[in-house]
């Protein structure tokens, strides 16, 4: 929303012209409304939701973060609250279920009709960040004796309580699925046709255990805009539909995000988080770090006498730790992403040991070169030029091979990669790249 058209609301809202303030709302998307509602004075957002349409006002609730859920749900009378949760889609009221205190779910499931309850406690079931946990319950699916005719009149009567129409999916009498068949094609044929003629058999789906993020990567590699989802028998229980898919490689990515830096996921925004919690997300991570880095302050004064035997070695040691921390960052940064995304697997860490060979020689050689040059030029000794070279090249070697490597052992080990991130490789190339320089140090100018 532009913001002369979010301040022509408000001034609307200052003169309670309540009839014009209804139909400008109204021509705008259900996302863009509920920002400007999220905007205003919490006196205020009950009183513009109200002057919604009932179909409107569900849809607009849907895209309310957290917090303005409850605010409102508090404020709201019995007979308001379920309306509007009656006509949520089952994905959304079962995220909306998980993030409101207990009393309040209590008061929401009251009024909810046995049916609908049923289906939110199996959902509520499914363990977080499953395919069960995403997925809708409100999808189309037909038999494949049907005619297009059939199928047609079918997509009238329920399409307007389905998440998505786009796709349907076509299961025999105990609910297994058979194949999918698209709107379009539909569409194009004549209205006596049998679905059984039409129906696509290779159907890619997923089952309700599975993780999230790798239902994000079958969109992001079959481009669809929903993904089945079975039970162990094969029977269809939902639908996952690509809206919930960018909202996990959202979820994912800022976790991943997080984790590289060294901090603990948050569940809430930045801005909508404490200080005290975004101190706790942090400082566990900072003590563990701090704890580590006492290994490159332990080695430092165990060869304590190496070091300062030659004038001016140890004034290059910030610029050989950094340069490793920074290469191993780049390789792992880089490793990192390729396997969120998919193009790096498990079995391809030969490969990536090899490229990441193959690149720190070249970077490995060229800094060093660079750097033997710079300590001449600035009238250091070529011993000390030679040594601090020598150990750039290994550090690099090192640093790129460990920080290229250690993400997919993370993975390996079922933990996410990102934990073996900036921080934590930092942290063991500074070991290992001192360690480097004190053998060079002994070896070439002791």
């Amino acid at each position: 929303m532009e913001k002369e058209n979010r301040e022509f609301l408000l001034d609307l809202l200052k003169e309670k012209n309540v009839r014009k303030l209804r139909e400008e709302l109204l021509k705008y998307n259900e996302a863009d409304i509920a920002e400007f509602i999220e905007e205003i004075d919490e006196v205020q957002t009950l009183a513009v939701f109200r002057i919604l349409p009932k179909d409107i006002a569900s849809e607009v609730f849907a895209y309310f973060d957290s917090d303005m859920k409850l605010h409102l749900l508090n404020l709201m009378t019995n007979t308001e609250l379920t309306e509007i949760v009656d006509d949520l889609y089952i994905d959304d009221f079962v995220d909306m279920l998980e993030e409101l205190p207990a009393n309040i779910v209590k008061r929401v499931m009251k009024d909810i009709n046995p049916e609908k309850r049923n289906i939110i406690n199996q959902y509520l079931q499914y363990p977080e960040e499953s395919a069960g946990s995403i997925m809708t319950a409100e999808f189309i699916d037909i038999k494949k004796n049907m005619t297009v005719g059939q199928t047609l009149e079918h997509i009238r009567k329920v399409g307007m309580k389905s998440e998505t129409v786009y796709t349907l999916y076509i299961t025999d009498a105990s609910r297994k699925l058979e194949g999918y068949l698209s709107i379009r094609t539909i569409l194009k044929n004549d209205e006596s046709v049998v679905v059984e003629t039409l129906m696509e058999e290779d159907v890619i789906y997923a089952n309700t255990f599975d993780d999230q993020e790798d239902i994000a990567k079958l969109f992001k590699k079959y481009g669809f805009l929903a993904i089945p989802v079975v039970d162990n028998e094969k029977r269809l229980v939902g639908v996952v539909t690509f809206d919930d898919a960018v909202d996990v490689m959202k979820e994912e990515s800022t976790e991943d995000f997080e984790l590289m830096a060294a901090m603990t996921p948050s569940e809430k925004p930045y801005l909508k988080s404490s200080v005290l919690e975004i101190a706790k997300n942090r400082f566990v991570w900072l003590i563990i770090l701090l704890l580590t880095a006492t290994i490159t302050g332990s080695i430092i004064s165990k060869y304590e006498e190496i070091l300062t035997a030659v004038t001016g070695v140890i004034a290059f040691l910030p610029m050989i730790i950094g340069t490793g921390g920074n290469a191993g960052s780049q390789s792992s940064t880089i490793v990192i992403r390729g396997l969120s995304v998919g193009e790096i697997e498990l079995c391809d860490y030969h490969r990536v040991f090899l490229k990441e060979l193959g690149v720190s020689l070249v970077v490995g050689v060229g800094l060093s070169l660079f750097n033997y040059f710079r300590i001449i030029v600035f009238g250091g000794s070529k011993e000390i030029a030679l040594t601090v070279s020598l150990t750039l090249v290994f550090t690099i070697l090192i640093a790129k091979s460990v920080g290229g490597l250690l993400p997919i052992i993370a993975q390996k080990l079922n933990m996410d990669p990102a934990v073996m991130a900036a921080p934590l490789i930092t942290t063991i190339v500074d070991t290992l790249s001192l360690i480097i320089y004190v053998i060079f140090v002994s070896l070439i100018l002791i």
